[in-house]
């Protein structure tokens, strides 16, 4: 748990989780050595994002990590929307692992949806972070999905609300009523103090 002190300013995100992020990744390095990440899925933008830099693309930079951005929603940059064409190339999507590239109207491949899983219509937004293909960073979405949502990005969702949720809904420290007898005596001992 950490206190963010920096507001949420669309398209400015990394600005307010990087730090943390980057922190983690430092503190398991330096605790344990041996399980250096071989790649980090952020639940975000890589290259797919506004200014070409999301979350994905800075955790990545900062760590020296390959890095790849999993959106659950499309985020409408260069002439990219959620418009009839884009709700009919979701639904061409007929089975796990079927793709299509996101094209902005520079030409330029921003990242690919993926159907991640059969029971989903929803898919996936994939883009890359840092030191990944995009087509590596679909096969490794891919094949970390059991449910639509990666694996690691949904334990860490499950875990963090879990946490929160025990933080929040911890049960408050109620103190039994004092007997009558204690109430009288600590009534007398509050007058002797005076």
């Amino acid at each position: 748990m950490v206190a963010v002190t920096a507001p949420y300013v669309a398209g400015f995100l990394a600005f307010r989780e990087v730090p943390f992020l980057v922190e983690a990744v430092q503190r398991l390095q330096q605790e344990e050595p041996k399980l250096r990440p071989q790649v980090l899925l952020v639940d975000g933008n890589g290259l797919l994002h506004h200014r070409g830099f999301g979350v994905a693309c800075h955790l990545g930079v900062l760590t020296d990590l390959p890095c790849i951005g999993v959106a659950k929603n499309l985020l409408q940059v260069d002439g990219l929307a959620r418009d009839e064409l884009h709700r009919e190339q979701i639904r061409s999507l007929q089975k796990s692992g079927d793709t299509f590239p996101l094209t902005g109207t520079s030409g330029r491949v921003l990242g690919m949806v993926l159907r991640s899983y059969n029971n989903s219509s929803k898919p996936l937004y994939i883009s890359v972070g840092h030191r990944v293909s995009l087509d590596t960073a679909v096969r490794l979405v891919r094949a970390c999905c059991r449910y639509r949502v990666p694996e690691p990005i949904r334990q860490a969702d499950i875990r963090s609300r879990e946490y929160i949720r025990k933080q929040l809904c911890a049960p408050l420290e109620v103190r039994p009523a004092r007997p009558e007898s204690s109430k009288k005596e600590a009534e007398l001992e509050d007058e002797s103090d005076a």
